[in-house]
């Protein structure tokens, strides 16, 4: 699962071939002992949680790079390795 951004604390992955996991494009934020999935398309939390004061800034950064991630979010579902996205 590569790393594709990391800021504050929080680290940025997407995994590769996981188109069925959620059926929707989506990151994977680690925050401390924290987890969550979260679409691309609109910042909602598939599963897991995060702190509140993270989860925004996870979302502010998706709101940013929407299209880097949907860019990235298409090589990994083709088993490509994604490109680094410049972090918050």
């Amino acid at each position: 699962m590569p790393i594709i951004s990391m800021f504050y604390g929080i680290i940025i992955r997407i995994f590769l071939i996981d188109n069925k996991h959620h059926h929707l494009p989506h990151i994977h934020a680690q925050y401390a002992e924290f987890e969550a999935s979260i679409d691309i398309a609109e910042g909602n939390v598939l599963s897991g949680s995060l702190p509140r004061k993270q989860l925004r800034l996870v979302q502010a950064w998706i709101e940013l790079h929407r299209d880097e991630l949907q860019a990235d979010w298409v090589l990994a579902v083709q088993g490509e390795l994604p490109y680094k996205i410049e972090p918050l």
